[in-house]
């Protein structure tokens, strides 16, 4: 038995599949990814997203601590309930973890991160706030996670909590967040659509996953998070980063903040040898043109140029056809064909920019 979140029994009694995602019990699906999928992309859906490790900070100096502890910029934060999302990087640039920073006051940020990384992601945040005076790592395990996704997704999200939502939550942009009670309710998401990341205490969340439900949200699993999320051009840890390799390396690039020079983030030599020399490989999108399904780990050859490997594939139910991240090559083109190992049957791909679907529709021709 793995680790449970407080929808455990929720799940089990909407009758999900469920299976181990990194230490614990989670849900793959309720009957049909593929129906989870598009009611995501046409409607709402909701994933418990409980596992995710939630962090507060508090004390002094949190700014210097997290201008050293990201590659990301906080001071992009400005006002009240801004996110960031950004790299937790180590002193050869690799990928620790990918998270997002909230900005709830001076005196308080709050982190969340990935669930298979918990146990590393705590050593380091200790460690490193041990140099920068009485900051308080508080692991926030009594807190709960719904993502409410989907072009309907707010408009039902308010018609289940309630008009005060709506009233605070309305005008928020997006990568914003708002503190209701004891609620905080984000602009941030996983699927490439509209929607909330709703943080709540534990206690109140399967009644608060059953409002949603009875307002027409649907219950969906990690498949279907998975297929949203690569149509979306998102990253999975593990999968299309981890600590070999640097964000230049992983498709990142836009979540480092290389200004001021005089800024110290750890990792930062690294990355500013690679942006001065060039990245010797790249994340791109591959489309299949061929016959087969893309998956993980798949050889796919470069011609001259040398081999890459997929790092994330699928079939991607919203275009109807198979797409991936691969790691090749820098040289390698958008829009240049490249053949990719399937069952030992070479089959070609074309090289794309990502992100392959947002907001439903096709972002390649």
């Amino acid at each position: 038995m793995g680790n449970r979140t407080p929808l455990y029994d929720t799940h089990v009694k909407l009758g999900a599949k469920i299976v181990d995602f990194g230490g614990w019990d989670m849900p793959l699906h309720y009957g049909s990814q593929i129906d989870e999928h598009h009611k995501v992309r046409t409607d709402a859906g909701m994933f418990d997203v409980s596992h995710m490790n939630v962090v507060d900070l508090k004390g002094p100096d949190l700014r210097g601590y997290l201008r050293m502890l990201v590659a990301n910029s906080v001071e992009k934060l400005k006002t009240k309930g801004r996110a960031l999302y950004s790299c937790m990087l180590n002193h050869k640039g690799g990928v620790i973890d990918d998270l997002i920073v909230y900005y709830l006051d001076e005196a308080w940020f709050r982190l969340v991160m990935n669930a298979a990384t918990r146990d590393k992601d705590m050593a380091w945040v200790r460690a490193t706030a041990k140099d920068y005076g009485n900051i308080v790592v508080e692991q926030r395990d009594d807190l709960a996670m719904i993502a409410v996704q989907g072009p309907n997704a707010k408009d039902k999200t308010y018609a289940a909590l309630g008009g005060n939502i709506r009233e605070a939550a309305e005008s928020l942009k997006p990568f914003h967040s708002v503190m209701i009670g004891e609620l905080h309710v984000a602009t941030t998401g996983y699927t490439g659509e509209d929607g909330f990341e709703i943080i709540l205490p534990a206690k109140a969340a399967p009644f608060t996953w059953q409002m949603l439900l009875d307002a027409g949200v649907a219950p969906c699993g990690l498949g279907a998070r998975d297929t949203l999320r690569l149509e979306a051009g998102m990253n999975l840890y593990g999968s299309d980063m981890d600590e070999t390799t640097t964000p230049l390396e992983s498709g990142l690039a836009w979540t480092v903040a290389f200004e001021p020079a005089s800024r110290g983030f750890v990792g930062r030599e690294v990355l500013d040898k690679q942006k001065a020399n060039g990245i010797k490989r790249r994340l791109v999108g591959l489309v299949l043109e061929g016959k087969g399904v893309l998956r993980n780990h798949q050889k796919v050859h470069c011609g001259a140029l040398g081999d890459g490997e997929i790092t994330s594939g699928s079939f991607s139910p919203t275009l109807n056809r198979s797409i991936a991240f691969a790691r090749v090559p820098a040289g390698v083109e958008n829009g240049a064909t490249v053949q990719v190992d399937i069952r030992g049957q070479l089959q070609p791909a074309r090289v794309v920019q990502y992100p392959f679907v947002r907001q439903g529709k096709s972002c390649i021709s």
